[in-house]
């Protein structure tokens, strides 16, 4: 069981790295596998309930890799970390099937509340690089978290998240390829065009009226005399 699903996570890393070219590659020089490969380890340690050591295997993961994976986190199937230098996945995350996340990202919590206290990631995710996902909250199915976005709320699902905070800018809408996650609307840019354009109607406006007041200025005299 445990050799099919080595075989399976380095299925997925050739299936969504376009830049694995061969299994050796992905064996030796892909840091993600390295570090999921030893969280299965100690993750089964410690359901078994051998202290200390599931820890340790966690602490040296984080300094072979600089993945840091708790060894309590639950994860499921086909995950990939693309890159994953300073990646933090806290202790009651849980995540599901073909998820994808890149370097920087932080699945973390928001205090020392006990209980659950971190995110839980549906089916096919892709969170982008550095993006924070915080607390005890759900990102839905088929969602797409843009890089640098922190996300404090539930996302529902087939939805696109960006920001700080994260805003849905997607819902059940055109679908964003897993590997394109830069590929994402803008909201401030779109209010900054749409404050622009309103910028430029208002002063066609006061031109027009100020060229009216140049050509008649009776008219203007009149006015201001409430005549």
């Amino acid at each position: 069981m445990f050799l099919r699903r080595i075989e399976e996570d380095i299925r997925t890393i050739l299936e969504k790295d376009p830049s694995a070219t061969n299994i050796f590659e992905v064996l030796c020089c892909y840091p993600g596998l390295h570090a999921l490969l030893l969280h299965r380890i100690a993750h089964k340690l410690r359901k078994w309930k051998i202290p200390f050591i599931p820890r340790l295997i966690s602490g040296f993961s984080r300094f072979m890799t600089g993945i840091e994976i708790h060894p309590a986190a639950i994860i499921g199937r086909k995950f990939f970390i693309d890159h994953g230098m300073g990646v933090v996945i806290g202790e009651t995350t849980i995540i599901g099937d073909n998820v994808l996340i890149y370097q920087g990202v932080t699945l973390g919590g928001t205090g020392k509340e006990v209980g659950k206290r971190h995110p839980t990631l549906k089916d096919n995710v892709v969170v982008g690089s550095g993006a924070k996902v915080i607390g005890n909250i759900t990102i839905g199915n088929n969602v797409r978290v843009g890089a640098g976005s922190v996300v404090i709320t539930d996302v529902p699902d087939d939805s696109t998240v960006v920001g700080i905070p994260g805003r849905v800018v997607m819902h059940k809408g055109q679908k964003i390829h897993q590997l394109q996650h830069n590929i994402i609307p803008d909201p401030i840019k779109d209010a900054l065009h749409e404050l622009t354009h309103e910028i430029k109607d208002l002063k066609t406006v006061v031109k027009k009226e100020a060229g009216i007041a140049e050509n008649n200025p009776s008219e203007e005299f009149n006015h201001g005399a409430g005549i």
